[in-house]
C-alpha cells in the first residue's frame, strides 16, 4: 500500500497527516504525565485521578490514527487527505463510506481502550 493513496476503510490520510497525528499524541502524552505529576503533587484523592482519562485519550487517538495512517473525523465525514494539510477529498462510493465508518469506530473503541487500561493504572497506583 502506497503512502499516497486511499484506499477505503485502510488508510485515508497522508504524510503530512500523519505527522499531525503523531504531534497530537505527543501533546496528549505530556498533558497525561503534567496532569500526573499535579495529582501525586497535590496529594489529589483516589477519585480525583479518573480526570487524567481525558488527556489518556487524546494521546491515544493520536497514537492509533497515525499507526493505523487513518483519521476517524474523515472517516466518519466521508473524506480522505493525502496533500496539503487541510485539502479534503470526499468519497463518493456508498461501500467505502460504510467502510471508513467502521474502521473509524474501530479505531475509536481501539483509543478508548488504551485510554481506559492507562487510567485504570493510574487509580491504582499507591501515588
Amino acid at each position: 500500500m502506497s503512502d499516497s493513496t486511499y484506499v477505503a476503510g485502510s488508510c485515508n490520510i497522508g504524510q503530512k497527516e500523519i505527522r499531525r497525528r503523531q504531534l497530537v499524541a505527543v501533546v496528549g502524552l505530556f498533558l497525561s504525565l503534567l496532569s500526573l505529576a499535579t495529582l501525586i503533587s497535590t496529594s489529589a484523592p483516589r477519585g480525583a485521578r479518573i480526570g487524567i482519562f481525558l488527556p489518556l485519550m487524546v494521546a491515544a487517538v493520536g497514537y492509533v490514527q497515525s499507526r493505523s495512517k487513518f483519521c476517524l473525523a474523515y472517516g466518519f465525514a466521508g473524506t480522505f487527505n493525502f496533500g496539503k494539510l487541510g485539502d479534503l477529498s470526499r468519497v463518493s462510493d456508498p461501500q467505502d463510506k460504510a467502510a471508513d465508518r467502521t474502521t473509524a469506530l474501530k479505531i475509536l473503541g481501539k483509543s478508548f481502550l488504551l485510554a481506559s487500561i492507562a487510567t485504570l493504572v493510574v487509580l491504582v497506583l499507591p501515588l
